[in-house]
């Protein structure tokens, strides 16, 4: 088998896999929902919209007000969506309110609670391994947050694994505590893993399965008692989550779940004062609730992420393809939104002289929006992010390496910004003198790109020390004083090095969030 493998035409291998997918059902429109589940992903529509619900205190409503959400693809009214007023938020104030400083449970109270969590994790794990639950919600992510079938799979799989982590006895190992010997027989200290009791998560649209699920089961397993709030267009992906979670098992009084616009859930937050509230999303809002809450929040907000590319270019062409592909993938993979994608790549000049840019072109012109490897871009507007490309190439030296149009032949519409990747490249001379304009943390296909000498290396240092957010970096050299020199003069939360370095695709098995505060906190 292997030898007829290393044989066979990858035409042939490729037809086969649709084949294959064609017979297990696995085409994109022949998708069967699940028993649990209170949506279709595929039925959304004008025809047959979905309406989202609250859950507040076990019980199931909407509000008085509802939001129509069009289709990020097509602008098709597809989604209702509570947008609960703050004459409707005292149900959910005093049910955090009333939730005990010392949790649901804790390893005095309730210890059975972690054994029952284990179980619903088990549970749930069982069915994100079945074709139909891995299908179902990697359909369901693409039709609010538009990313290709192996972005939005990958992240039911990370989620899968985190979640395969804290099945049967995890949970009460997570709370493990400590003794140390007294000063006399008869005494000692014991140290416990507490909750904190009533608190809120406020997740982003751009991991709308995800983030959400590792921050909320966190605070599940410990005790807490979470709100969750999420944007209201990505709302469906958490609504069908919480009916998994009590299909498997779950108390339905143990999370809130609200759907209201920014102001009311800030409202929200500072009438109910969580004892923590964990916040991913924009500086701007992580400032101002840092202040409404009083310092009582975990924050993982912006990152104007870069890449380092050392002296050392790989010899090989896989090596060279290699880091060209993560490149790509760190800079453009769903449409440049993530907050760990690459904004900045510091290329030294021999990664140039060995036609490294033309290689960032190659790649770049391979996505389309038929496989969604780009599509639409939630919180950027094409007016905005023209206005911004028109202000970067006015910088002296600056110019266009690729894209720097709208993508054609879409029906996204006007709210939503839709470009081809796009790269410019600044010299590295015109960094400091521009800098506001140079770091501006594009939310979209968007990257910077420069080139620098040995002697340069102190100057491209002291940029990444200006920087004010410092989420994921990489460093791509296996040269070791190099990568030490580096890595020794910057601080960033997630730092990957080696010639296979990348700013995203985080796992789950190690930690991922911002350096260089104390509110600093991620998954």
């Amino acid at each position: 088998q292997v030898e007829q493998r290393k044989s066979t035409p990858i035409s042939q291998v490729m037809a086969c896999a649709r084949s294959a997918r064609q017979a297990a059902g696995l085409g994109r429109r022949r998708f069967a929902t699940t028993s649990w589940a209170t949506i279709d992903p595929d039925a959304m529509s004008a025809a047959r919209p979905h309406t989202v619900k609250n859950l507040c205190d076990g019980e199931w409503g909407t509000s008085s007000s509802m939001l129509t959400m069009v289709d990020p693809l097509n602008g098709e009214p597809y989604l209702k969506v509570p947008d609960t007023t703050r004459e409707e938020l005292e149900p959910f104030v005093q049910a955090l309110k009333r939730t005990p400083k010392s949790g649901l449970h804790n390893p005095l109270k309730n210890p059975e609670r972690y054994l029952m969590l284990g179980d619903v994790s088990a549970r749930v794990v069982e069915i994100m391994r079945s074709k139909e639950g891995e299908d179902f919600l990697t359909r369901l992510i693409q039709r609010v947050a538009p990313k290709s079938d192996a972005q939005a799979r990958g992240e039911v799989k990370v989620t899968r694994l985190f979640m395969e982590n804290f099945c049967g006895d995890q949970p009460r190992f997570l709370a493990r505590g400590f003794t140390v010997a007294g000063d006399h027989t008869g005494q000692q200290s014991v140290g416990y893993r507490w909750p904190f009791g009533g608190v809120a998560v406020v997740a982003p649209f751009n991991f709308p399965l995800e983030i959400p699920v590792l921050q909320l089961m966190g605070a599940l397993y410990m005790g807490n008692r979470p709100t969750l709030k999420v944007p209201q267009l990505q709302a469906p992906v958490m609504e069908q989550w919480m009916h998994l979670l009590h299909h498997c098992g779950l108390p339905k009084t143990d999370i809130d779940f609200l759907n209201a616009g920014g102001a009311v859930t800030n409202d929200f937050l500072v009438r109910s004062q969580p004892r923590v509230t964990q916040f991913t999303g924009g500086c701007e809002v992580a400032e101002k609730l840092a202040l409404d809450l009083r310092g009582k929040i975990r924050i993982e907000d912006a990152g104007f992420d870069w890449k380092i590319l050392g002296p050392d270019v790989p010899t090989s062409r896989e090596g060279f393809d290699y880091v060209a592909f993560t490149c790509d993938q760190d800079a453009y993979a769903y449409s440049g939104q993530k907050c760990s994608a690459q904004s900045a790549l510091f290329m030294h000049e021999n990664w140039a002289k060995a036609g490294f840019e033309a290689k960032i072109v190659e790649l770049a012109k391979r996505r389309n929006i038929g496989d969604l490897t780009v599509g639409p871009v939630i919180t950027w507007s094409n007016k905005k992010f023209f206005a911004f490309l028109d202000q970067i190439l006015k910088v002296p030296g600056a110019r266009l390496i690729c894209g720097g149009k709208p993508l054609q032949g879409t029906k996204i519409p006007e709210q939503y910004g839709h470009w081809e990747p796009t790269a410019v490249h600044v010299p590295l001379d015109q960094f400091l003198p521009h800098f506001d304009i140079v770091v501006n943390e594009v939310f979209g296909p968007f990257q910077v790109v420069t080139t620098y000498k040995d002697s340069e290396l102190d100057l491209v240092l002291e940029i990444c020390e200006r920087m004010e957010h410092h989420l994921t970096a990489a460093v791509v050299s296996n040269d070791v004083e190099f990568r030490r020199k580096v890595l020794a003069n910057t601080v960033n939360g997630t730092s990957y090095a080696g010639i296979r370095a990348r700013t995203t695709g985080a796992p789950q098995n190690h930690w991922f969030g911002p350096a260089g505060g104390p509110p600093g906190a991620g998954v």
